[in-house]
């Protein structure tokens, strides 16, 4: 069975591109293209078939059928061709029980999708495998693409960079200066791409990368590029799989530039409309308060959308304040009976380290996901018996700085209720006994 994908505009005119055109909006409307696909000729396969045949590949060796985003091509982007593809294994990240975490805050069956497992360290590596795949090929088939460029708060970055650099493709990164971690900032340089410091904000760096991608040799691969979204959105599809095909009642999701929001409702809206699932979960929008455009929105019913300036926060990968797929969120969140929450920088530090004292290590994006999600579950607006999952989008180990600063009380607005301490001791036996004593539970 051949299956197609293309591009097709948002905004109403329904105008068509093929996926392997350089092209990011509609030149009839200057709308944002979505990659649609051949529902019917995926439907001639049933439900039951599609979960037999992903499962069947879910994480074996048969490249690259075995990542847990190219198992599901045919659902993702079955134009480029298997030797073409551009893949390092990304998916396939575990569900974390979190048991204790749940019990403390009153849940019954709590768990965190731990996307910080992917190959970079992030959520990123589901959309970029596929974007680089599709240029990969593009380039064999004779476009004169000399590089992949992104605007990026760190993780973006990391990800174009490692998969350029496995593809042999140059890559470009603009990154906002002294806002992306020290951790952040090695990984493209360490992969060879070209990485240039702007004195902006994220909001900036994505003004510049645009102007930049106007040349037809250099290609953007921000989320605005909706092939990403299409690698994004096996997530959710993930999900279900690990539970036996279930859905959850609540998802919990942090958001800035609101690509990941509209690729979960996708993953969602796609098995829906196959067979493969009966029901949608809610979708919780968790933001930094300090760059909170979605949630103001939110607070007006949708009604009213405006950019802000956002302020520095420690999580600095979500500090945009001109969400470039605002519109597919809001569409995505009004179809998923969604709500958006926002957390402070203290409720932010706060939340991870309560966390990390259940045996997670929470990027300060979990952070979010994680005060939202307490909130919602003392308002009751998440019941005690659902079953809830926070997407975990980084590992913590990218913001070991943070970390620092919080156990040494040094964040700004952040009052360290769970504050951890190393205990100095003469190297004599009496006093180390006489501490442990002190300090251990009876």
């Amino acid at each position: 069975m051949a299956y197609r994908s293309w591009f097709q505009c948002v905004s109403g005119c329904n105008e068509q591109y093929p996926l392997n055109e350089v092209i990011y909006r509609c030149r009839k409307c200057d709308g944002l293209l979505e990659v649609t696909h051949d529902m019917g000729a995926l439907k001639n396969r049933g439900a039951s078939a599609w979960m037999r045949l992903f499962d069947d590949r879910y994480k074996r060796t048969d490249y690259p059928y075995g990542s847990a985003v190219w198992g599901k091509k045919e659902w993702v982007c079955p134009e480029v061709e298997d030797d073409n593809v551009v893949s390092m294994y990304e998916g396939g990240s575990n569900l974390f029980w979190a048991e204790r975490l749940g019990r403390q805050i009153g849940l019954e069956d709590l768990w965190v999708k731990q996307c910080g497992n992917n190959h970079t360290g992030s959520f990123k590596d589901l959309g970029m495998t596929v974007l680089v795949s599709m240029v990969n090929q593009m380039i064999k088939e004779g476009r004169g693409i000399r590089a992949i460029a992104c605007a990026s708060t760190g993780d973006t970055s990391a990800s174009l960079a490692a998969y350029c650099a496995y593809a042999g493709i140059p890559s470009i990164v603009f990154l906002p200066k002294n806002k992306v971690s020290v951790a952040q900032l090695i990984q493209p340089i360490a992969n060879g791409a070209l990485t240039v410091s702007l004195d902006t904000d994220f909001d900036g760096c994505m003004a510049i990368v645009q102007q930049v991608a106007r040349e037809a040799h250099i290609y953007l691969a921000n989320s605005m590029n909706s092939l990403r979204i299409e690698g994004q959105k096996t997530v959710g599809i993930e999900i279900v799989q690990q539970f036996d095909w279930e859905v959850p009642e609540v998802i919990v999701i942090p958001g800035g530039n609101l690509g990941n929001v509209s690729a979960l409702a996708q993953g969602f809206l796609m098995m829906e409309e196959l067979g493969v699932v009966n029901k949608r979960p809610r979708i919780v929008c968790a933001q930094a308060a300090k760059a909170n455009p979605l949630y103001r929105s939110y607070l007006t019913g949708f009604a009213d959308y405006a950019p802000i300036h956002a302020e520095e926060t420690v999580a600095s990968a979500i500090q945009i304040g001109n969400p470039v797929s605002i519109h597919r969120a809001i569409r995505a969140l009004k179809a998923f009976d969604g709500i958006v929450e926002q957390a402070t920088e203290d409720e932010i530090a706060n939340a991870c380290a309560r966390g990390d004292l259940t045996g997670l290590y929470n990027c300060p994006h979990t952070g979010v996901a994680l005060a939202a999600l307490f909130k919602l579950v003392e308002r009751g607006e998440i019941r005690k018996s659902d079953r809830v999952i926070i997407i975990s989008t980084a590992n913590g180990l990218k913001f070991t700085d943070f970390k620092v600063k919080y156990h040494e009380n040094r964040l700004a607005d952040v009052a360290p209720r769970y504050r951890q301490q190393v205990v100095e001791l003469p190297a004599r036996y009496d006093e180390v006994a006489r501490v442990l004593d002190r300090l251990l539970p009876v």
